[in-house]
């Protein structure tokens, strides 16, 4: 089937690859463009956001391999105390221990609440994990060496908004917001005022047996590496185009507003989907145009909200769950970058 789908692709890239050199041959002038300044200007940005940003994405999908394949479910959930602000502060922090990445996140939390974790834990730990971690912090740090108090504002709005949006998750969500499995279940209560669907069949809660060695390790992480390299890709070519076709007037013109510049970052992070681990390079690139605020919401918002997340979400949740979860997370992330924007 896969292969089918390949050769199909294949089919529509020969006549392309065939038609590059007859466009070259029909305007002359093409060659030239493709050789402007302004061209290579923008495959140099390009060139040095991927360089700088892809180490720190492969050791951030190694290690999210490595708790996927060696780290069990069942681990996890014993480091979540039952009460309920301990489990908020122990889930914001959790990402310490767990790095892993946004993209693997949402089906191990699922699996966890099928299981038995309440929701306002599992909230907290998707939001917080990809940003709360060492592999962010120490990218970030790097990203903008010269100014560590951003890395510092961005764990810390991090961890505030996902322990917020988890108490209120707790206070206001008394069912199970995850899509009803098409097996049986029953009632379990976890919490008080909070009861958990629990399924009867395995089949809604599948944990594969696939063989625990080092060459489907690789092969798992070589897949995600190459899965989450497209967004890096497209990511960095879209910064690279901005920096270079945009003239910074008007950049600073935007940046100056005084929401426009965080609808901006917030819009951009979430179309860009990039990963938690490779995000603060691009941000950087923005570190001369916008100020603290508009940066902090484009560092915090994309790991918790992006394009790809929400398609994952909406697969996971209630479509009106996610739809509340959004709006919180957009207006927090807007308040406290807003806010240490201006106490900064």
């Amino acid at each position: 089937m896969k292969m089918a789908a390949n050769l199909k692709l294949l089919s529509f890239l020969i006549p392309c690859a065939f038609l590059v050199p007859v466009l070259i041959m029909m305007t002359p002038n093409l060659k030239e463009a493709w050789n402007s300044e302004a061209l290579q200007n923008m495959k140099t940005v390009f060139i040095s956001i991927f360089l700088e940003a892809a180490p720190f994405l492969l050791i951030g999908v190694l290690l999210s391999s490595l708790m996927q394949w060696f780290v069990s479910e069942e681990m996890i959930r014993k480091l979540t105390p039952k009460n309920p602000v301990g489990g908020v502060l122990v889930a914001g922090l959790l990402g310490i221990i767990f790095p892993i990445c946004e993209c693997g996140m949402i089906p191990v939390v699922r699996r966890l609440m099928h299981k038995g974790m309440p929701p306002y834990i599992a909230v907290t730990f998707i939001l917080s994990g990809p940003v709360v971690n060492p592999i962010v912090f120490t990218a970030t740090l790097l990203a903008f060496p010269s100014h560590p108090e951003i890395t510092i504002a961005r764990m810390g709005l991090a961890f505030a908004v996902a322990a917020a949006i988890g108490g209120l998750v707790y206070m206001f969500v008394h069912q199970n917001p995850l899509r009803k499995p098409k097996a049986t279940v029953t009632e379990v209560k976890t919490h008080p005022g909070f009861k958990m669907a629990q399924p009867h069949s395995h089949s809604a809660d599948h944990d594969h047996a696939h063989d625990k060695n080092w060459r489907s390790f690789f092969i798992h992480a070589g897949d995600e590496f190459v899965d989450m390299s497209k967004y890096l890709v497209i990511g960095a070519l879209i910064t690279a185009c901005i920096q270079t076709f945009i003239s910074r007037s008007d950049l600073i013109s935007l940046g100056n507003g005084p929401v426009a510049s965080y609808a901006f970052m917030m819009g951009f992070a979430y179309v860009l989907s990039l990963c938690s681990t490779s995000d603060a390079f691009v941000a950087s690139a923005f570190s001369h145009t916008f100020a603290l605020g508009p940066l902090l919401s484009f560092l915090v918002l994309g790991p918790m909200l992006d394009f790809k997340s929400t398609l994952m979400l909406l697969s996971t949740f209630r479509t009106r769950f996610v739809i509340g979860l959004s709006l919180v997370i957009i207006a927090l992330v807007f308040a406290g970058s807003w806010l240490i924007n201006l106490l900064a």
